[in-house]
């Protein structure tokens, strides 16, 4: 398949089915947690909308970044956290319910921060007279279409339609996860002979966003007093991002290869460290092992 049919055609279609299969996981009461766990939420939400993006701002800024791949980084910082994050923080014994909340609601205020944050992106690291521009209305409208609106249907489906979508959840989270993939080796293919030279570019900025988007998550949580579990989560939804929606803007609305590099090299990176450093909280935060008391005659 052509790489230019892959990231016009089949992505915004493979990003409408992912949303669907978010929105046919999520209940009302996912919603009405922000209410039950106001501190975690707000913590992770600030994390994740404030801390992130100017973590990366000042990687790119002190890293030196060639300003195409800088923005595409800028990019994927401002994309929320997928499914996969569900997954990880599952696995890791996080807050699985946090998780999916964060993960909720960031994804129904990207369709609108995304565009923004881009153009004012854009105007800082490419200047005033750069080709490139996001026309925001638009953009915002592709955006609900291809993420609100699936995730709308999805939890009308759950509604009338429950045990279907037990079945599909797990077939979606795997979709999700190799059309990433697919789509990320499209990209490589079409720029092979200078990937060696992104890599060397991009490979240490996109490395130290992760682990520090994931340790400073953590580290973020614990200094306001949240449970263990809850820290865990925060950590996994502020370094994880979704990729499919960062290529989405940066391959098929801004149709720019080189922009597509970072998120592509960034997701590729967050897949690895994400399962150390769930390793490490497993492992960290193992519960004790209770001695057998020996019977006494």
């Amino acid at each position: 398949m052509q790489t230019g049919m892959l990231v016009t055609l089949v992505l915004p279609i493979a990003l409408f089915i992912v949303m669907l299969g978010m929105g046919m996981s999520l209940v009302p009461e996912d919603f009405k947690r922000i209410y039950s766990v106001p501190k975690a939420f707000a913590v992770g939400l600030s994390a994740q909308m404030l801390m992130l993006p100017l973590l990366c701002f000042l990687l790119v800024t002190a890293f030196r970044v060639e300003p195409l791949l800088a923005v595409g980084l800028m990019i994927l910082s401002f994309s929320p956290g997928g499914t996969v994050s569900n997954m990880y923080s599952f696995l890791a014994k996080g807050d699985v319910a946090l998780s999916i909340t964060l993960t909720a609601v960031v994804s129904l205020l990207a369709p609108f921060s995304i565009p923004l944050l881009t153009n004012f992106t854009m105007g800082h690291l490419l200047g005033d007279s750069s080709d490139f521009s996001l026309p925001v209305g638009e953009t915002i409208a592709k955006l609900v279409v291809i993420t609100i609106v699936p995730v709308a249907v999805g939890m009308l489906i759950r509604h009338w339609k429950p045990s279907l979508c037990d079945r599909l959840s797990g077939l979606v989270k795997v979709f999700s996860i190799l059309f990433l993939f697919l789509i990320i080796a499209g990209i490589v293919k079409n720029n092979w002979q200078d990937m060696p030279s992104f890599i060397k570019q991009i490979g240490l900025p996109a490395l130290t966003l992760n682990l520090l988007a994931l340790g400073l998550g953590f580290a973020l949580a614990m200094i306001f007093k949240l449970q263990r579990p809850q820290a865990v989560s925060i950590s996994f939804e502020v370094g994880f991002q979704n990729g499919t929606t960062a290529l989405l803007v940066t391959s098929t609305i801004l149709q720019n290869d080189v922009m597509s590099i970072s998120p592509a090299i960034y997701s590729l990176i967050m897949f690895a460290s994400g399962a150390m450093v769930g390793l490490v909280f497993n492992f960290l935060f193992k519960p004790p092992i209770i001695p057998l008391k020996t019977p006494t005659a």
